[in-house]
């Protein structure tokens, strides 16, 4: 049964939820949908950054690098969803000093 499911079965039962409990679900929740959410942007990469026969070198990079910052987004997706309390990973501060 998927964390959905045991969420909405909880929630409609009629009895209330223990704290506990309901963190537990809510975590589950939260790690089975980062890692469906990765899985459908790993996919939809799957093939995009890809040489072709009319790529010089210079565009050939580009692509990687956008590829590694895509992957790079992704796998912050997966440590989130797998974070025993979730925060932003490597968060970059916005001061101009």
């Amino acid at each position: 049964m998927s964390a959905y499911s045991t969420a909405f079965q909880a929630l409609t039962a009629g009895r209330a939820l223990r704290p506990g409990e309901a963190a537990q679900l809510l975590a589950e929740l939260r790690r089975e949908t980062g890692e469906e959410l990765a899985a459908a942007v790993e996919k939809q990469l799957d093939g995009k950054f890809r040489r072709t026969a009319t790529d010089t070198d210079g565009r050939f990079r580009k692509k990687r690098l956008h590829y590694g910052a895509s992957m790079r987004v992704v796998a912050a997706f997966r440590a989130l969803a797998q974070a025993q309390r979730p925060t932003i990973p490597n968060p970059r501060p916005r001061s101009t000093t």
